[in-house]
């Protein structure tokens, strides 16, 4: 069941969920929309490699905007801090950024019961598209949990994005076992 404006509210109010910073203009009927942050990255390698960790460049969109180009990964992230601590958190693609052929995340759209951080994006496009920090970029959407939780992401020891950063985080995946 996704929950409704009034349930978010309610969910705000008695600190179930967590947005920083918040703007009652921004929530929707069954959605709060989420905005670009300042910060971007880009992967150094050109060939990625999952048993390693790839190192990313961090830089600030100008306030004249950058343009993103297709066949480049940018990793975003979002104004806003969430914490969620009783549904699970949703992020999709705001209908506006997505007819500009931008696509914010490539898997990565769920998050689970107990994440506190900002979110980072895996931004793609499909032609050239100038891009500004703020601009409405996605929307949360909450499903309700059925059931008790036993192991909040926040607070699992193998929890790979838990620090809180206001700038986007590289894949985490040479931490696996594999």
């Amino acid at each position: 069941m996704i929950l409704s404006d009034k349930k978010i509210l309610a969910s705000i109010a008695n600190g179930e969920i967590v947005i920083e910073p918040y703007d009652r203009n921004s929530l929707g009927t069954n959605s709060y929309d989420v905005h670009l942050g300042k910060h971007l990255a880009t992967y150094i390698p050109e060939v990625l490699d999952a048993k390693k960790h790839n190192e990313i460049n961090h830089f600030e969109i100008p306030e004249e905007g950058f343009v993103i180009q297709p066949g480049t990964l940018y990793l975003g992230v979002t104004e806003e801090y969430t914490e969620t601590h009783n549904s699970v958190p949703f992020l999709e693609g705001k209908s506006s950024v997505g007819r500009l052929g931008i696509d914010i995340h490539a898997t990565a759209g769920k998050g689970d019961v107990g994440f506190c951080n900002t979110w980072t994006l895996e931004i793609s496009c499909v032609h050239p598209v100038r891009i500004y920090a703020g601009m409405p970029i996605g929307q949360l959407i909450y499903f309700a949990v059925e059931g008790d939780i036993e192991n909040y992401y926040n607070k699992k020891a193998n929890a790979k994005y838990n620090q809180k950063t206001i700038k986007p985080v590289e894949s985490m995946m040479w931490k696996n076992k594999f």
